[in-house]
């Protein structure tokens, strides 16, 4: 695994051991970037289940001014910190060591341009975040939230909790799914 494009080009990352992860491949890494190339410069991005930290330091490298690193599994936390010391991208990111649904509540921002969230699959965490999501004052309708998700999750839901499906971008294997608030 490497890092695509930007500052950091072509600087390989390291993951974590074991199957608690799954890597995003590199592949489909490039099309969600190539899809976001023009929202990524200076914005506030959140990478919530972070793994590797592969999709946080990836817009970092293509000019976020800052991103969120969301993790609660010590093995993935040393590899976020090892692949931020390495790219050299520490002082424009936050690594909150606590489970997603609590790390909400330490995002101290008047408003967050990108949420990403590469849950694990089969066990609803989306939509639990999604739910408190919905209450955060810094997700806006301008704030786009990107959930990472096998192609049988459903998010019929989405309505319920204020939120449009913006787009849905499958692969073979997963999907990448758009999520914007309504307006009020």
């Amino acid at each position: 695994m490497r890092v695509i494009a930007g500052t950091a080009r072509s600087l390989p990352l390291k993951t974590p051991a074991g199957p608690d992860t799954r890597p995003t491949t590199d592949r489909i890494k490039e099309t969600l970037f190539n899809m976001l190339q023009t929202k990524i410069p200076g914005s506030i991005f959140v990478d919530l289940f972070s793994g590797s930290g592969s999709i946080g330091i990836e817009a970092i490298s293509r000019g976020a001014t800052k991103a969120y690193f969301v993790e609660n599994a010590p093995k993935a936390i040393s590899c976020i910190e090892e692949n931020l010391l390495f790219t050299k991208f520490t002082e424009r990111a936050i690594v909150l060591k606590q489970d997603a649904a609590s790390a909400l509540h330490s995002i101290y921002e008047n408003e967050v341009d990108i949420i990403f969230m590469d849950p694990p699959y089969g066990q609803e965490h989306e939509k639990r975040i999604l739910g408190q999501l919905s209450n955060m004052k810094y997700v806006t309708e301008d704030t786009l939230i990107i959930i990472e998700a096998s192609l049988q999750t459903d998010f019929s839901y989405l309505e319920e909790f204020g939120f449009s499906l913006e787009r849905e971008k499958k692969y073979k294997t997963n999907k990448h799914v758009f999520v914007r608030k309504k307006a009020q």
